[in-house]
Parts: structure tokens; sequence; C-alpha cells
């Protein structure tokens, strides 16, 4: 069956407490989408880093609402505040950090939802990174199309 229309009203999605002061909230999630899409808004602190990576089968967008955010694709470093809008296709590296002196808001989509199913996956276990031992870390990111090239750049 395809996807059905979903609103998701403010104060509404499932909140996932990641570490102190980090926080997402999902608000689409890939089988309300019919895998389309996946949607979340991430709480980001000050020096906050994604990993250094790149998803196989998913591209992801990033829109900053709130803070400033670095973002490197490829060989492209760019600072963007809030209304900032990144893309980084899939199969290219990418990373960003906040580089802001405030904690700021993103919303993450990925599409198709395949690469978001990893956060999906993680919330719904309340599985950290930290939690999980190498093994279990490689066989998840390979589950779900995530490649990680090394250590944040930035």
């Amino acid at each position: 069956m395809g996807a059905q229309g979903v609103v998701v009203l403010p104060g509404q999605g499932s909140v996932w407490n990641v570490s102190p002061g980090r926080s997402l909230v999902l608000k689409l999630l890939g089988g309300a989408t019919g895998g389309s899409i996946m949607l979340f808004e991430e709480t980001v602190p000050t020096e906050t880093k994604s990993w250094f990576h790149l998803h196989h089968d998913s591209d992801e967008v990033a829109y900053v609402l709130s803070g400033e955010i670095t973002f490197k694709i490829g060989d492209e470093v760019t600072i963007g505040g809030p209304g900032t809008c990144a893309f980084m296709p899939r199969g290219v590296q990418h990373a960003w950090k906040n580089s802001g002196a405030e904690t700021a808001h993103v919303l993450f989509l990925y599409t198709p939802a395949g690469a978001g199913a990893l956060v999906e996956e993680q919330q719904r276990t309340q599985d950290t990174i930290a939690s999980m031992n190498e093994r279990e870390k490689a066989e998840q990111r390979q589950r779900y199309g995530w490649e990680i090239i090394g250590p944040n750049p930035l």
C-alpha cells in the first residue's frame, strides 16, 4: 500500500534525548511515507559534530532553523545560519558541526527514507552509538547504507 497523507502538529513526534542538550524529534517516519522520506528536527548543542560519512542509497537535506552550522560537502565548506539549506547527495562525503555560540535547531530529511531508518532504529531501541560494540555499529550502518569515512574534519 502506498503512503497516506500525514500531518504532524507542533509538539508531536517521537522524542529521542541522545545526550544532555541534544535531542531529536522524529516527525515523518519512513513507514508513514511509503519509504519516500524520513524527517526529524535536531537540537544541536555548540560544538556538536556529525560523523564524516556518506549514504549509499539516500540523499540528505539539512535546513537550519536557528544557530550556525558549518557543512562540508565533498571538498566545499560553507557556514550557514537560519534559512540555510544544504543538499548532500548520496555517495558524496559530508559532515556538519555546530560552529556557532548557541544551540542550533536543524531539520534533517532523507530521501528515500532508507538512511533515516538508522535514526529510527536507534530512537526505537534507545541504542546510542556509545552503547554499541564495533560489530553492531558496522552491521547497523551497512543495513541502512551508511559509510563512515573518518573523523569529522571540521
